[in-house]
């Protein structure tokens, strides 16, 4: 079902550039602070092509997706983007140290993966999408052409297609690098004909989930429509356009993480402690916990209470309360709602308290009018303690095998329910249309 298939990937010429001054962290994680060092860092740094500086005399001629697009060629012409000579796979490894303090190893495999509508269910979603977010990754991948950033799927898999994977002893990785989080990259390139077949095969029966990049698969998919629709009664199935980049991941990987992200809530025109928790009694088991506690302590309580179960953590300025073992009132906000969905922390947290306790709409939600997310626990706590946030709502992480159950049954959950570290970076390898 996953029809997946080698290409000859740009790749920046690393004799021309050094890796760590050109690759950056996807751009949906790039903060301004973190653009403009990536611009000090390299004139070819491919932040100027993913997201690029908008200047106050931008127009239809000259704007962030024109200049990308003549960045892309100038790189190609003076070489610093050089195609592989063969088609080819790419082994992907991240070596990191958790939050918790353990070390882990990722494999992942790059290759181009097809197309597929939601409604073939070969490849499956588990989150909701933006119209503003999609839009800015087709216009610029009309004006390039090309796709710079990985998407990050899931496959399901005993450890088979690992085991084809191994890069042979003492072969050095064409690609390595530490990046600003001390995670260490390394990618080895495969283009034995044996072996890409090999993966194929065992490939070809799994179904794919789509772990991030939700956004980019999607514009992936309307960039394919228009490309068929521009090609007339007899679309090709193997043109360029029905192909996207892809690192796909084993779910059962032991180096596969999923933090938890949090919520914190800010601006509420009023907001009572006693209130929220009379309110919150309503739907959930609530314990008064220690309101000097720190993050750490805040994610061990968490782990105990949610073993049997959902487990939340609020906390405000001067209180905390652990929300627990949910209450049948809540099933007034969750009508509608399969079983699956009723089990995830996240569906809780966002339907029986940001909805119901603290009356934020959908919309607002969604726009994040009255909500920032944040990995930190630790920085979550401060923002209430120093008053620049009313509550802050502490979770758990969605386990995988909650993820692919609610993607397999064609549902989604809410946006940033899930936080795969770490996250892969950009400009590794390149996707070029034509």
């Amino acid at each position: 079902m996953a029809d997946i298939h080698p290409f000859p990937a740009l790749r920046y010429d690393l004799e021309r550039v050094s890796a760590s001054q050109v690759v950056t962290q996807p751009y949906d994680k790039i903060t301004a602070a973190m653009q403009q060092r990536y611009y000090a860092a390299s004139p070819y740094n491919l932040v100027r092509i993913i997201l690029g500086r908008r200047e106050p005399a931008d127009d239809a001629n000259n704007n962030v997706y024109t200049r990308a697009a003549a960045y892309g060629r100038q790189w190609r012409a003076e070489g610093i983007f050089r195609p592989d000579s063969a088609p080819s796979m790419y082994i992907y490894s991240q070596t990191f140290t958790a939050p918790s303090g353990k070390k882990f190893e990722r494999q992942g495999l790059i290759a181009l993966g097809r197309v597929e509508d939601y409604s073939a269910k070969m490849v499956f979603r588990h989150e909701q999408t933006l119209a503003k977010p999609k839009a800015d990754r087709l216009d610029l991948l009309r004006a390039t052409r090309a796709h710079y950033e990985q998407l990050f799927l899931l496959y399901e898999d005993s450890g088979e297609i690992d085991s084809l994977l191994t890069p042979a002893p003492n072969t050095a990785p064409a690609i390595s690098l530490a990046d600003e989080y001390q995670v260490a990259h390394r990618v080895w390139q495969i283009s034995a004909p044996a072996v890409i077949a090999a993966v194929q095969e065992k490939m070809c029966d799994k179904k794919l989930v789509i772990a991030d990049g939700h956004h980019r698969y999607e514009t992936a998919l309307n960039f394919r429509d228009e490309c068929r629709t521009a090609a007339g009664a007899a679309p090709n199935p193997d043109a360029a356009y029905e192909f996207v980049m892809m690192t796909l991941v084993n779910m059962n990987d032991p180096g596969l993480l999923v933090l938890p992200t949090h919520r914190v809530v800010h601006s509420l025109e009023s907001f009572s402690v006693d209130e929220f928790q009379k309110a919150s009694s309503r739907f959930f088991a609530v314990e008064e916990v220690d309101p000097a506690l720190d993050g750490a302590r805040a994610t061990a309580l968490l782990g105990e209470r949610g073993r049997d179960g959902t487990a939340l953590l609020a906390a405000t300025a001067d209180r905390a309360f652990v929300l627990h073992s949910p209450k049948a009132e809540g099933a007034q906000f969750l009508s509608g709602l399969s079983a699956r969905q009723q089990a995830l922390d996240v569906v809780q947290l966002h339907k029986c308290l940001l909805e119901g306790v603290l009356k934020l709409s959908e919309e607002s939600i969604r726009h994040q009018q009255n909500l920032s997310y944040l990995r930190d626990a630790s920085e979550a706590l401060d923002q209430v303690r120093k008053g620049t946030a009313q509550v802050a709502f502490l979770m758990n992480p969605c386990p995988v095998a909650q993820v692919r159950d609610v993607a397999f049954a064609g549902e989604v959950m809410p946006q940033k329910s899930t936080d795969f570290y770490p996250k892969l970076l950009s400009g590794l390898t390149v996707y070029a249309l034509d």
